[in-house]
């Protein structure tokens, strides 16, 4: 099995909307770049140069000039003077390097006296002419600024239409469906590639005889469901699903997010519901797949959004409403979509004669992990001493994305190390860097090494000496990702339901390291800070979802939503929140008081356990086992993955 869009098989290539001609040619800023360059060009060449006038002061030089009766005519622009001298003279006068000129400028003060200046160069018979303040422009400088704009913005806007031929693209297809379409002879993916998962295949295989034979139910009077909707964990498969049901029906199918539908614009999202539809029936039969649902279909009294944003998702998602209850059904169009979050999903959605089937995708158990791990390494030679069953036993609460990365790591492991063939310890490597994290060498000091060492000890000794909790199968001190160190626990086979001593038992083992380093040191450290975050929110789904409490009785006080961590506004009374709060406290203290009394009662076996791990720095389950004394046989699952404790 794969998982969602992210993953493809090793036969696989990925598909996507064919290349436009042209994309990735930057034309358009090309012929604009050049347009305005030709215009400047223009602009300059036509433009009368101006004058090369001399500037002086209107006091004393030019009125000066004046009463010598060197100046012989002047004309006035605005509060600027420029005139015409007898002889030339230089500004400053003794600044030689200046040439003589008799063209002068000067600019009349607001405060001057208009009248006595006008006066004077009467009676010095200087000729006067004036001219109007708006600068004057040429025919040809009038032309390019007021004609050429307007022809370039029309040669650009056609040259968008231009460039959309069918609709593939430009300004004409803002408003067009952004849907991937694959043909039936392209899609070569069908339900022999995904393994797992076999009760949805079961329920999805009937669409496939729908679309192959629809006479056959026709003829009963009967009509298939409009819409199917994949729900389930991210991982699962989901879309792997659909497009291996549309590989199967042999059907053209329409690929495309939720989230592709939405723009700022409000009303773009519909018009591509519409033209998604509209494609669809003309394609029919057809299978239609929305990924992540919830971007556009989510309730709509929830939070998350408002203003534009908000007032365009909800049109997009009346439209899709409307297009689901407008098309014919005989068509053969079928509606497929996925999403992690059915809870929040718009009840007008779910409702008959739109999504009105539902396929539950679900992690797989220790067979559907084993047949996982064979559809990823069809192309993938392994070792001799690999045993996929073993594997998948020891992979528990996986889906199929996690496996396919466990399968790629170890073949990456394998390349690196020069192997032929991807080996057990390869894949096991694998496991444990995926689930764990890196190995960070850092310098770790002795006291916070041996601190480390009794808090991994505190975690695991508890688990050993727990009747209901799961079995401890690997401990270390070496620091991996963000933690300085681990324990790894796991159930011996696939849990699908957890009764309260389980999950009390849980609580102690969190607590477990925070237990040990208090009665050690006689103080905490921030190390426990995953383990409190990960106990709290276990003991408040104990209390306030699943009814574990006899304060709070049979009551589900966390909505589906907020169980999803969606940011939804509590409906709970005041007094309801403090006595939530009030039993998640008393929970953990309980379990915190457990693992204090079996750490003082077992004190010899932690240091013993921390002895061992100082000296081997991690200990397999049967190594931790033998070191605290605790009677243990050998189980099937070697390496396992579930519940890592930092």
């Amino acid at each position: 099995m794969d998982a969602d869009r992210d993953q493809q098989l090793p036969h696989e290539q990925p598909e996507g909307p064919p290349p436009r001609d042209g994309q990735g040619v930057p034309l358009l800023w090309v012929v604009a770049l050049l347009a305005v360059v030709a215009i400047c060009v223009g602009v300059g060449l036509l433009a009368k140069p101006p004058a090369r006038y001399l500037s002086i002061p209107y006091n004393p030089t030019f009125l000066q000039q004046v009463r010598d009766g060197n100046v012989v005519t002047v004309s006035s622009t605005g509060s600027t003077i420029r005139g015409e001298l007898r002889r030339a003279i230089r500004y400053p006068a003794g600044d030689r390097a200046v040439a003589p000129r008799t063209a002068i400028a000067t600019e009349i003060p607001a405060f001057a006296d208009g009248q006595a200046l006008s006066a004077l160069l009467e009676d010095k018979g200087v000729e006067i002419t004036a001219h109007p303040a708006t600068t004057s422009r040429t025919f040809g400088q009038s032309l390019l600024i007021g004609v050429l704009p307007v022809l370039l913005i029309a040669g650009l806007f056609f040259w968008l239409i231009r460039m959309s031929p069918g609709g593939g693209g430009g300004v004409t297809a803002f408003g067009r469906s952004r849907a991937r379409r694959v043909e039936p002879s392209t899609q070569t993916l069908t339900f022999a590639d995904v393994a797992g998962i076999d009760e949805a295949l079961e329920e999805l295989s009937e669409i496939v005889d729908f679309l192959k034979n629809p006479d056959k139910y026709r003829r009963l009077g009967g009509h298939f469901p409009r819409g199917v909707l994949l729900t389930g964990p991210p991982g699962t498969g989901k879309t792997l699903l659909a497009r291996a049901l549309a590989g199967e029906a042999g059907v053209p199918f329409f690929s495309i997010a939720a989230s592709e539908f939405v723009e700022m614009f409000v009303g773009v999202g519909a018009s591509r519901v519409r033209d998604l539809f509209a494609e669809a029936k003309q394609a029919a039969p057809a299978i239609i797949f929305i990924d992540e649902l919830d971007a556009i279909g989510r309730s709509r009294g929830a939070a998350g959004g408002s203003g534009g944003a908000h007032e365009e998702r909800e049109q997009t998602l009346n439209q899709i409403l409307t297009e689901m209850d407008g098309f014919d059904q005989s068509l053969g169009v079928i509606v497929l979509s996925a999403t992690n979050r059915p809870e929040i999903i718009d009840p007008a959605l779910l409702r008959p004669g739109r999504f009105d089937r539902r396929v539950a995708v679900q992690p797989p158990d220790t067979e559907g992990r084993r047949r996982i791990l064979e559809v990823h390494t069809r192309s993938v030679p392994l070792a001799f001493d690999v045993d996929l069953r073993r594997m998948a036993a020891s992979t528990a609460g996986m889906v199929g994305a996690d496996l396919a990365n466990i399968v790629n790591e170890a073949a990456l492991t394998a390349a690196r190390r020069g192997h032929d063939a991807v080996s057990s310890a390869d894949l096991h490597d694998a496991l444990e860097k995926l689930v764990l994290g890196t190995e960070r060498r850092i310098m770790v000091s002795t006291a916070d090494r041996e601190r480390t060492a009794y808090h991994e000890a505190g975690h695991a000794l508890v688990g050993m000496l727990s009747s209901q909790a799961d079995p401890v199968r690997k401990v270390s001190i070496i620091p991996r990702g963000q933690a300085l160190g681990v324990t790894l626990s796991a159930p011996e086979a696939d849990r699908f339901s957890y009764d309260e001593p389980y999950l009390r038992a849980k609580l102690s083992v969190l607590l477990g390291g925070r237990a040990a380093e208090r009665m050690v040191y006689g103080s905490i450290t921030t190390g426990a800070e995953s383990d409190l975050r990960e106990a709290t929110d276990l003991a408040r789904h104990m209390v306030a979802a699943w009814g574990m409490s006899d304060v709070i009785g049979p009551v589900a006080v966390l909505s589906p939503a907020e169980l999803a961590g969606e940011p939804w506004p509590s409906h709970s009374a005041p007094e309801t929140e403090r006595l939530v709060d009030a039993e998640v406290r008393r929970a953990l203290d309980e379990a915190a008081t457990t693992a204090e009394e079996v750490l003082t009662r077992h004190r010899e076996q932690l240091d013993a356990l921390v002895h061992a791990l100082l000296e081997h720095e991690t200990l397999d389950e049967l190594d931790a086992y033998a070191a605290v004394g605790v009677e243990h046989t050998a189980r099937a699952i070697a390496r396992p993955c579930e519940d890592v404790i930092a």
